[in-house]
């Protein structure tokens, strides 16, 4: 059953006129090309807005079926349909995931035996992000999960939030196992109750026919970015309108039930929504710290329970926030990634403020002032950095003997090619002249100045020697919870 609206709760159409007023004073600072927001109040759609370009040089507005990016809010989807399993006692996430995925293995034999179900959901088997394993989008489900057992882990299993991508790929996997369904086909058979219109996949959303174009920002500068495959659709590759969110919203407001239909018993929304690992403290008097249940964030803001989850990317950011206690949701959906985040977190605090009759905390200066100055900060780095002369290092030997093939088992191959006296890299789909840093040390350039779209950024490459004194293997800081991944020099028929 839905929870009873708290009294002294105001009506969201009351302060409507305020609230557009605030979303193109945010639009107008963050540089977002496109932004719909939805809210929902006492189970119904109080309110829908779409404002801006979905497509900047086209000039298509922004619609109420404009399908943008949900990234990593699909994890929201995903933890929800695992309990519809549960709640047909198909499946306890009590259980360890071998029982569902005899194949699956860590680093660590006795996390392989131990980790469960409700570890991938919070977060807490141990493994780090390990994010450039599913960035390049380049590898399959099951190619990702033979590579686990490769990946060092940077925690014991239960002992801290580490947010990992891959566990929600894994927990797709479970629910794929145990329906006997794709993933996206599980997901959309609960969807379609909701009537939802949702996409699975970049292909699916490039050829709708109301589709958000991403953009992203480089300093103060929006710019037209590329739309990355996602291969862990559970952990953010689904897309959806804001229509079909604000339905999501009254779902899970509603306790499981949906335009009078139960579809998930009310016990196990609010196992969902339990607080059950520390994630850590915003730093803001109003809000109390941060953690983590499955598939959704929660905290206090000014006294009351917030229940939420966001996502972003190279051009998009999505964020769905709840006052469950009130029956309040707000869903913001934009075009720009990345360093907008804090934007639809400023809507979505101004309408609880209104919404339970607070003035409201002057979060729009606050983040806009945070944001000048990551920006004059950048753009004098940026300077520096052209301004700064290149240092008269000489790498120790001639740049023919880095050239060769490399291999993890886990991150897969990468190449070094030497050609008119310079070295290339290319990796999985990626490729970039590389520049010589000191030493035997290497590094890739600036992102944003990648034509391949994704990059990591600066990031290095150290060789080494073996006992021949050959270079023997190359070291690259993948992930920074962990020591540096070394790739092994193989001869090429061995690659």
């Amino acid at each position: 059953m839905a929870s009873e609206p708290v009294a002294g709760s105001q009506s969201v159409a009351a302060f409507i006129p305020e609230f557009e007023h605030l979303v193109v004073e945010v639009m107008k600072e963050w540089k977002v090309p496109g932004l719909a927001v939805a809210i929902v109040q006492d189970l119904e759609v109080a309110f829908i807005g779409t404002y801006g370009l979905r497509d900047i040089e086209a000039g298509l507005k922004v619609t109420t079926d404009t399908q943008f990016q949900s990234m990593s809010v699909s994890k929201s989807f995903a933890a929800t349909g695992l309990a519809l399993l549960v709640d047909e006692r198909r499946m306890d996430w009590k259980k360890p995931v071998r029982e569902y995925i005899p194949e699956f293995r860590l680093y660590d034999a006795v996390a392989s035996d131990r980790v469960t179900v409700r570890d991938l959901l919070c977060h807490h088997s141990g493994l780090p992000r390990h994010d450039w394993i599913w960035l390049p989008g380049d590898l399959s489900p099951a190619q990702m999960l033979a590579a686990l057992r490769y990946l060092e882990p940077s925690a014991d299993i239960r002992s801290a939030f580490q947010y990992s991508n891959l566990g929600y790929l894994i927990a797709s996997m479970v629910a794929e196992r145990v329906s006997g369904r794709t993933w996206a086909e599980f997901t959309r058979s609960l969807t379609d109750k909701l009537d939802m219109k949702v996409t699975f996949t970049v292909e699916e959303l490039a050829a709708a026919t109301d589709a958000a174009v991403p953009y992203g920002m480089m300093g103060d500068t929006c710019q037209r970015t590329k739309l990355w495959p996602i291969s862990v659709p559970a952990a953010g590759g689904m897309s959806t309108s804001i229509t079909s969110f604000a339905n999501w919203l009254r779902f899970h407001l509603g306790q499981g039930a949906f335009e009078g239909q139960r579809l998930l018993s009310s016990g196990l929304i609010q196992e969902l929504q339990k607080p059950r690992v520390h994630v850590g403290a915003t730093g803001f008097a109003e809000y109390s710290d941060v953690h983590y249940g499955f598939g959704f964030r929660s905290h206090w803001y000014r006294g009351e329970r917030v229940v939420w989850h966001g996502g972003g990317f190279t051009g998009t950011n999505a964020l769905m926030m709840m006052l469950p206690d009130r029956g309040v949701g707000v869903a913001v959906l934009v075009n720009n990634g990345m360093t907008p985040i804090l934007a639809p977190h400023i809507l979505a605090n101004y309408v609880f403020d209104r919404v339970c009759g607070k003035e409201p905390v002057p979060c729009f200066g606050r983040f806009r002032e945070q944001r000048r100055k990551f920006v004059t900060q950048y753009e004098a780095w940026l300077q520096a950095g052209k301004a700064a002369p290149t240092p008269a290092t000489e790498p120790h030997r001639a740049l023919a003997d880095y050239a060769g093939n490399y291999k993890h088992p886990g991150y897969g191959r990468m190449t070094i090619t030497h050609a008119e006296g310079k070295l290339h890299w290319a990796f999985r789909g990626m490729s970039e002249p590389l520049a010589h840093r000191d030493s035997d040390t290497f590094e890739l350039p600036e992102a944003p100045e990648s034509p391949s779209g994704l990059l990591p950024s600066r990031l290095s490459l150290s060789f080494s020697t073996g006992e021949d004194g050959n270079i023997a293997s190359v070291a690259v800081p993948l992930d920074p919870l962990v020591k540096d991944i070394a790739f092994t020099r193989v001869a090429a028929e061995h690659f």
